[in-house]
């Protein structure tokens, strides 16, 4: 079931992308729309941001795929990211929402008091190495054959 969600956010993501393409393009063509303030900014930084969290949660996907493990901290950058989205495309009028408000700073502070929790050399030895959302990232970025102690020289 992993492996068929992974196929499926990956479809997702490069539709999503090439959605965000043509949108921002023909926005660029037309003469009368040479502003990108307001929605319209508001908009394409939140198309771009649902873009980077469902890369976040096939990241997750993929990282459990491969070792199995659920890596917290990874998790709650993806959360991170997802409330910081919400805060951005914000609509007009939500100041009239103190309920929102207050729900997403609680969010906010959770989530942050989480993650320094789970950053804290004491309270987690492997905090002091490099961090697992960064080495989940580098061994997703690796070339392959450089894993298998590969030569590249031609």
């Amino acid at each position: 079931m992993a492996k068929i969600l992974t196929v499926v956010m990956g479809v997702v993501i490069v539709a999503s992308i090439v959605q965000l393409i043509v949108g921002v393009s023909t926005k660029l063509a037309q003469p009368d729309s040479a502003t990108w303030l307001g929605d319209s900014l508001i908009k394409v930084l939140g198309d771009t941001l649902t873009i980077l969290i469902a890369l976040e949660v096939l990241q997750n996907i993929t990282s459990y795929l491969r070792r199995h493990v659920v890596q917290v901290e990874l998790v709650l950058v993806t959360a991170l990211t997802a409330v910081a989205r919400k805060v951005i495309v914000l609509p007009a009028g939500a100041e009239d929402k103190p309920a929102l408000l207050g729900g997403l700073a609680l969010a906010t502070l959770a989530l942050a008091a989480a993650y320094w929790l789970v950053r804290q050399p004491v309270l987690n030895p492997e905090a002091t190495r490099p961090s697992r959302a960064a080495s989940a990232r580098s061994s997703l970025d690796r070339d392959p054959s450089a894993a298998h102690g590969g030569d590249d020289r031609h």
